[in-house]
């Protein structure tokens, strides 16, 4: 099966489109962020100040600078402030763990970083600047810099099956075009809308959010305490009239109640698949809502549906991406319900993975169905097959890849780390659904002594917060198939997943002590243990707090939660609240909401 979609006109740079935004409307808001905004000639002006610093300070055309900061109006500027330097920014997210930092640094080979930490965890003799810097004498005026399509936009890691991230590094050309196929499809509409940054810049689905300024929409940064409690993130999308929210169906479910009853953003769905369950929802209430698909190595989205209709699919390429549905002979798949893997082809495609040209070529393939000479197709990985009704529908994938609330995790780079610890023998990781749309890592370990909890411990040293499981179980011997490797499906349920009987109501001390049994799937919980120790995470805190809410009717917030050292300083809090009084009274969820125009 080959579907193509017909590009548009070649498009023009992103930099090119803003600089024209500027000249046309140098006073309207850019930025939105917690610490102020910018109108977008504020952000030209401190855009080209930082460039000139990077300059000043040696970068040069095709180097790259790493991104150090958190989610404030810095952010931006940084990023437009590297391409303007004529360099690719590598995201270094301060959330991120100091060693995995330090690799992504060095793995990136830096000319730079911009950073407003006092001494950022990179390679010995990396220039750092500021997110506010200039050049320290006044330089000549700046000609504006035009990036070849080829020229390298930007350098994200994602998860490596060899136990180390992988950077992937995608050209100008690409991202200019995804824009302007996002256009051209109707994603986006024409006239500048206001649009919410929701995704870590280390996730390549931010690309697509925060790079909608440069076609003179508004970007409202979202930063991570915002992001983390529903109402005040839908305080926030309120407040600021927001039009367009990117976010993965796991979160949307916790959006869901606090937007009960509000004008909803146009939703961009993408991250992981839309539950079945999740589609209906939307597709019976009317709620404006696409679902995107793509690789991080096709430059973030390939293939747009909305979200209307029977249930989940992938829907139609964007204009000028060539999808192909082949069988391990790269024969197309044809027939009806045949399942093929899914090949992407087109100017979305990314240069490759730095510095591991094997993996590249591995990946990256010569195309056998285009025209044109040395054109390449990427191999997603992806499994499909085309529906009675002719719709592409996702099916699965033909390796050990997952996705896990958006993020993309090689369960071969978690059992690595895992296998690395001292007095670790043999390591498996593997996923599995704690309850109905709550996906969680799960590792086991062999060898002599060995503490869960130290393991854990140790892992959330090297490991961002996505890649540590939530539960270890030590076994005498990993079950094997015939051939000797690890049977993955025969390993037995978490150990600290057991079901545990429900237990009878009881006082305040209980119930909150029962909606976290629930929530973690533990059996026994003592008020001494901690919530992150228990395989606990932002949205299974967020549930703690929804129950919680809606159990005993108290005004909690996520930080309640989050700053509590363990069980017993949390059920302190609760019953704080409690003793202030009952919430005030929220809307139930309508039968139908009202999509933004």
């Amino acid at each position: 099966m080959t579907t193509f979609a017909e590009p548009s006109t070649v498009t023009a740079d992103l930099l090119a489109r803003l600089r024209g935004v500027v000249a046309a409307h140098p006073g309207r808001v850019a930025v939105h962020a917690a610490g102020g905004s910018l109108d977008f000639a504020a952000l030209d002006r401190r855009t080209a100040a930082l460039a000139r610093a990077l300059r000043a300070a040696g970068v040069r055309r095709g180097d790259r600078v790493g991104v150090h900061l958190a989610r404030t109006a810095d952010l931006p500027v940084a990023l437009l402030a590297t391409w303007r330097a004529g360099a690719a920014y590598v995201p270094l997210d301060p959330a991120y763990p100091a060693e995995r930092i330090a690799f992504m640094a060095a793995d990136a080979r830096l000319a730079a970083v911009v950073s407003a930490a006092a001494e950022p965890p990179v390679p010995a003799g990396v220039p750092v600047l500021r997110p506010d810097a200039d050049a320290p004498t006044a330089a000549d005026p700046e000609a504006p810099f035009a990036p070849h399509p080829l020229d390298s936009a930007y350098v994200i890691h994602t998860s490596g099956s060899t136990g180390r991230p992988k950077g992937v590094e995608v050209p100008h050309g690409a991202v200019a075009d995804l824009v302007a196929a996002l256009e051209d499809s109707g994603a986006y509409r024409p006239e500048p809308g206001v649009v919410a940054w929701n995704a870590s810049v280390s996730f390549d689905a931010s690309v697509q959010q925060w790079v909608r300024i440069c076609r003179g929409d508004t970007l409202v940064v979202i930063d991570d305490a915002q992001r983390a409690e529903p109402t005040r993130l839908a305080a926030l999308l309120a407040e600021h009239g927001v039009t367009d929210l990117d976010l993965t169906p796991s979160h949307w479910q916790l959006l869901r109640e606090p937007l009960a009853g509000a004008r909803v953003p146009r939703l961009f769905m993408g991250g992981e698949p839309v539950p079945a369950r999740t589609w209906r929802e939307l597709a019976d209430t009317g709620i404006d809502a696409l679902n995107l698909y793509g690789p991080t190595e096709c430059t973030v989205d390939a293939i747009t549906a909305p979200i209307t209709g029977p249930g989940p699919h992938l829907g139609e390429p964007l204009p000028g991406v060539r999808a192909y549905l082949l069988d391990g002979r790269l024969a197309p798949v044809t027939a009806t319900g045949a399942v093929g893997e899914l090949y992407l082809a087109g100017p979305g495609l990314a240069h490759g993975y730095p510095g591991h040209p094997g993996l590249t070529a591995g990946r990256f393939t010569a195309d056998p169905f285009a025209t044109e000479p040395g054109a390449r197709m990427y191999r997603t990985g992806d499994q499909a097959r085309r529906s009675a009704d002719g719709l592409l529908e996702y099916v699965g994938r033909v390796d050990r890849q997952v996705k896990l609330r958006g993020f993309r995790v090689e369960l071969g780079e978690v059992e690595h780390a895992l296998g690395a610890l001292p007095a670790v023998a043999a390591a498996a990781v593997t996923l599995y659904e704690a309850a109905p749309g709550d996906h969680r890592l799960a590792g086991y370990v062999t060898g002599a002594g060995l503490r869960p909890a130290d393991l854990l411990a140790e892992l959330r040293r090297t490991l961002p917060a996505h890649l540590v499981p939530s539960t270890v179980t030590v076994l005498d011997a990993l079950p094997l198939t015939p051939n000797g490797k690890v049977d993955h499906a025969a390993l037995p349920a978490p150990a600290a997943a057991t079901a545990a009987e429900p237990a009878a109501p009881g006082g305040v001390d209980e119930q909150v002590a029962e909606v976290w049994r629930t929530v973690l799937g533990v059996p026994d919980i003592e008020q001494t243990d901690d919530f992150l120790s228990l395989g606990g995470h932002s949205l299974a805190a967020l549930r703690v707090v929804h129950l919680l809410r809606r159990k005993l009717n108290v005004e909690l917030q996520l930080r309640d939660l989050l700053d509590a050292a363990d069980l017993a300083g949390f059920t302190a809090a609760v019953r704080r609240a409690a003793a202030a009084g009952p919430a005030a009274a929220r809307p139930a969820l309508t039968a139908r909401r009202e999509a933004v125009r």
